[in-house]
């Protein structure tokens, strides 16, 4: 249902704040993964995520 895959995760105190997340999602979807930065603010990281599962995306709100 709510399935997703952790590809990375980023300081959110980093000097360059998002940067490095977005870069490196930005990598990813280059490469054909569907990859997007999402903020875990219980940790205070950005994760690069793959979302799992509903291959319809968000098409199902």
């Amino acid at each position: 249902m709510n399935g997703r895959t952790v590809l990375e995760r980023f300081p959110a105190g980093g000097p360059r704040g998002s940067w490095p997340a977005e870069e490196f999602a930005h990598a990813r979807r280059a490469e054909g993964l569907p990859a997007e930065v999402v903020m875990d603010l219980a940790t205070d990281t950005f994760l690069v995520i793959v979302r799992s599962g509903d291959a319809s995306g968000d098409a199902a709100a």
